[in-house]
């Protein structure tokens, strides 16, 4: 019974449903729902859940990899190694009804319509070895904001310093008014992540927290109201610095990439 009950799972659910519920399953073999579920748990069989992926099929993915992962973890001498990246459209979102405070036995509570306000995007720049954040909201995220930003380093960072910026590879970055502003700054060194690869840029760590702790649940009349709140945000961080820490062996993160073509593609 227990081999039928997994066979079952592994195999396609019958009829317009995606995957095996512990009732279909149950009632297929003819077992109790719990009976079900603690042969899932036996097994480490979750069809419930569902992750998220997508392979990079940039042909330089390797080298790419070495080299960002070389700057986290062994960063050149008298120099800023910053990572940089925007995130458009965040909203101004205004609740329709004002909040219920957490108290005792009840969770806290949020409308569930909202009105939009407006959006704005938030330029930062992650120094990798203090773990501190430069950040400049903006209207848009154009080649002009783009440079504008880079003025921004420019002038906040010791003139002594080479400055190495990690950042992904959109069409703005390589904008020709970008390319010209690059060949003025000797200094600035410009290391592009592999294409679909935006988790080895560390500040999407710093926009995680962003979205969780002030983002999500926050409540905005305006943009500028928006704005303001993420500026503070920004300067409570940097009160307290982490330095980033990379652990992960890049060989171990090319074999797992190239595993995984070999199992969609087995003629990648």
């Amino acid at each position: 019974m227990i081999e039928r009950a997994v066979a079952l799972t592994l195999t396609e659910p019958p009829g317009e449903t995606t995957h095996w519920t512990a009732a279909a399953v149950a009632a297929s073999c003819s077992i109790s729902v719990s009976s079900v579920h603690r042969i899932w748990r036996s097994q480490d069989l979750r069809p419930h859940q569902i992750r998220q992926f997508k392979l990079s099929n940039d042909p330089q993915f390797a080298t790419k990899v070495r080299d960002i992962v070389g700057l986290y973890v062994n960063p050149p001498e008298h120099a800023v190694v910053l990572s940089v990246d925007e995130k458009s459209q965040i909203q101004a979102l205004d609740r329709i009804q004002p909040g219920l405070r957490l108290k005792k036995g009840r969770c806290g509570k949020l409308t569930h319509d909202y009105k939009r306000n407006g959006t704005t995007t938030l330029f930062a720049a992650f120094d990798v070895l203090e773990g501190s954040v430069m950040g400049r909201c903006m209207q848009r995220h154009t080649y002009q904001e783009f440079i504008r930003f880079l003025n921004t380093i420019e002038n906040q960072v010791p003139a002594n310093k080479q400055v190495h910026v990690v950042l992904n590879n959109c069409g703005t970055r390589k904008h020709p008014k970008v390319v010209e502003w690059l060949g003025r700054h000797k200094r600035f060194t410009f290391h592009f992540t592999p294409t679909s690869s935006s988790w080895i840029n560390a500040v999407e760590g710093f926009f995680a927290k962003l979205t969780n702790r002030r983002l999500k649940r926050g409540v905005f009349h305006s943009i500028v109201a928006l704005q303001a709140a993420i500026n503070r945000f920004v300067k409570e961080a940097n009160q307290n610095p982490k330095p980033f820490h990379w652990t992960k062996d890049p060989d171990e993160i090319i074999a797992a990439v190239r595993r995984g073509h070999q199992v969609l593609d087995p003629h990648h």
